[in-house]
């Protein structure tokens, strides 16, 4: 039988660099390239005593079916816990808990993006979110990032050029891949181009609540007053991404076209999982847990980074003082895919950096590394495999 697929599937196809990976299953093969948080960070026995609590008085309310919004003590809770903490929120918002960020991603492409107007994103930024835009049949046009966040000269450009752009999809802490944070000044002007040029924004903030050091920098979303900014928050990096549980705040208009799609998708996230955050935000010491993933985080950023200077002196990357990722540079007279390649069969394994472009077939001189899954050993061994290959091709 010949199958027929979708216009919006139908070229979608794998990356040839995803291909590497299919090594990164071998037990011998040192993983770098993963984005998982550290085994260490997660609250499993205060989550065990919650779901028993749960499962022993009131099991019924976790297995029936629940409202697509979500679970009203968690989004109340939340809507408190977000204006307290960021000033995120106004009369003119609502929250909608989803399965994930990356639910969010597809809601705002399923409710927001015609075929063929544009997504403009950060060069690089994050697979996932790319690949869901993509699968809407959206357009995707790159703005370079620098050490402090996105283009503005470039982003400004882009957006005279493209007058169907939607959206503008950033991720202004600790940016995965490259673990820059967008300054202050960035935010506000990225606000005031978005407004100017009648855009939304997407603020996806996985990574926010993982800063090691300095003074937070405000959410794009503090200072929204004309109700352009689509806010993402997550779970998944500082409870546990499995549970899959998210949250977007959002104008109203734009939320109720977000529940009625999602009713389309999934009908409402894991009502057990929303339950547990909600218990563990609530009545354990959740900024006593976030201080505690900071610690773990910023021993590991700093060990992986001294590593680098040690081991690796050849290849470059940018310092980072928040998230999970450090996103490091070869010289041009390197090619940067040859080298993931060959690490791969060295036993370790990293991100190519054009994974992450808006176009996979557009030079790139970096690769991404994750120092939050691999144990010590595990990463000092891959650093000096990644050093003694940099040494033997960069002259």
């Amino acid at each position: 039988m010949e199958y027929k697929f979708s216009q919006r599937v139908k070229n979608l196809k794998p990356s040839a660099i995803r291909e590497i990976f299919k090594y990164a299953s071998d037990p011998e093969v040192i993983s770098l390239s993963a984005g998982n948080p550290s085994p260490e960070a997660f609250p499993c026995k205060e989550i065990e005593e919650i779901s028993k609590k749960i499962f022993e008085e009131n099991p019924i309310s976790v297995l029936q079916y629940s409202v697509t919004e979500g679970y009203t003590p968690l989004r109340e809770h939340l809507k408190k816990y977000l204006k307290e903490s960021q000033n995120i929120g106004s009369q003119n918002d609502d929250i909608l808990i989803t399965s994930g960020a990356q639910q969010i991603m597809d809601l705002c492409s399923k409710s927001l993006l015609n075929e063929g107007e544009v997504v403009i994103c950060e060069s690089p930024s994050f697979i996932g979110s790319l690949n869901t835009f993509r699968s809407y049949n959206g357009k995707l046009a790159g703005v370079p990032v620098e050490s402090d966040g996105m283009n503005m000269q470039a982003l400004e450009k882009v957006l005279q050029e493209n007058k169907n752009t939607k959206f503008i999809y950033t991720i202004p802490n600790y940016q995965n891949p490259s673990g820059v944070t967008m300054s202050l000044e960035k935010r506000k002007k990225m606000y005031e181009l978005a407004k100017k040029y009648g855009v939304l924004i997407i603020e996806d903030n996985p990574y926010g609540e993982l800063r090691y050091s300095g003074e937070a920098i405000p959410a794009i979303k503090s200072f929204d007053t004309d109700n352009i900014v689509i806010y993402a928050g997550s779970f998944s990096k500082v409870v546990a991404p499995g549970i899959r549980v998210a949250y977007t705040v959002a104008p109203k208009e734009i939320f109720s076209k977000f529940v009625v799609c999602k009713q389309g998708s999934d009908v409402h996230s894991n009502i057990w999982a929303q339950v547990v955050c909600y218990e563990y935000m609530t009545k354990y010491n959740f900024e006593q847990h976030l201080e505690e993933l900071r610690k773990i985080y910023s021993i590991k950023a700093n060990f992986c980074m001294d590593l680098l200077d040690k081991y690796a002196p050849k290849i470059k990357y940018h310092k980072i003082d928040g998230g999970l990722f450090i996103w490091c540079e070869l010289p041009k007279s390197v090619d940067m895919p040859e080298f993931c390649k060959t690490a791969v069969l060295n036993k370790v394994c990293v991100v190519p950096g054009n994974a992450f472009l808006t176009d996979e077939n557009e030079k790139c001189q970096s690769f991404r590394i994750n120092f939050s899954t691999p144990t010590d050993e595990q990463l000092e061994k891959g650093i000096k495999i990644l050093g003694k290959l940099a040494d033997k091709i960069i002259k």
